[in-house]
């Protein structure tokens, strides 16, 4: 049987969510909502797609995962709301608005006792994996530092313009771009503790962060550097770096990945591995599978570690 799906929010990564659903064999999608209705109609027209006028309406088609792609401040109590319902969640990241919301959240999934998953795309890439593999097998050596650095000539960044996306109560690369490379190292080496950090904020007080650097460490001692800036003169940016005595590996604009040794230039590796997607995971979670996902509880702790940062 598929696995079905029903969607709050189609915006631009709801949309990319719905071409995914719609292109994987065991999946399908028994309704879409979202309160902007001239968006909701163009999309349900585009993809043929059943589209529910209300909450209620959509919850009542009784889907066996529902996404919330809305903005961070409406995820706890949509996610209280369908866990009322008995439904399975997949969630946008970050968990929630703040932690207070991400505790509602998890205790909300708890005391349903539903399943729970998140959208970390980069969980499932080739280039991660193989990163993981690498890491595994101890390739790099001793692993002596792990660095973030994230650039951006705008923010928002020029696709993504909406009324939040910039604002100081939800928005900011803190919010949007962090939890990725957090949850990333969380998987990776585990627990890690912020020991300082100084963000900068512009003096229009309804605007996101401008800058961050931070110092951590894992529970294993090994220091963690990120820094990331925007409204600069160069190109957009990002490298999730790892660094080995032998090798450093290091993640750019999300699925490039580039190996170095010693005396030598980085180099571009193509990964020939194709790793479980997000939506083999959410159909083999419901079939009784070993599955990949990220759960509440582990969103819970990234979101943390972000409330940190944008102290």
């Amino acid at each position: 049987m598929k696995t079905t799906f029903a969607l709050i929010g189609t915006g631009i990564v709801g949309e990319r969510i719905i071409n995914q659903i719609l292109a994987h064999p065991n999946c399908e999608i028994v309704s879409i909502f979202d309160e902007n209705k001239i968006r909701l109609k163009e999309i349900s027209t585009k993809y043929k797609l059943p589209m529910a006028e209300s909450l209620n309406e959509l919850l009542q088609t009784k889907p066996n995962w529902v996404y919330i792609g809305t903005p961070p401040v409406s995820h706890a109590p949509l996610a209280e709301l369908i866990a009322e319902q008995g439904l399975n969640i997949l969630s946008e990241k970050p968990l929630a608005h703040d932690t207070d919301d991400g505790c509602k959240m998890v205790k909300a999934s708890e005391e349903a006792n539903i399943k729970t998953s998140m959208h970390f795309p980069l969980m499932y890439s080739p280039a991660i994996q193989s990163l993981k593999k690498e890491i595994t097998s101890a390739s790099l050596g001793d692993i002596v530092k792990i660095e973030l650095h994230t650039y951006f000539p705008h923010w928002p960044r020029k696709w993504q313009q909406n009324p939040w996306i910039a604002s100081r109560e939800q928005g900011g690369f803190i919010r949007e771009i962090f939890p990725h490379y957090l949850q990333l190292m969380y998987h990776l080496f585990g627990n890690f503790t912020i020991s300082s950090h100084y963000t900068t904020y512009p003096e229009n007080e309804d605007l996101c962060e401008t800058g961050v650097s931070a110092i951590a460490k894992t529970e294993s001692g090994i220091p963690i550097v990120l820094n990331s800036l925007s409204g600069i003169g160069q190109e957009e940016l990002l490298e999730f770096k790892v660094m080995g005595t032998k090798k450093v590996m290091t993640i750019r604009n999300w699925s490039e990945l580039w190996v170095s040794e010693k005396d030598q230039e980085a180099v571009q590796v193509v990964p020939d591995n194709q790793p479980q997607s997000l939506l083999d995971a959410c159909h083999g979670l419901l079939n009784g599978r070993e599955s990949l996902v990220v759960s509440f509880e582990e969103g819970l702790k990234v979101q943390r570690w972000i409330d940190e940062l944008l102290k």
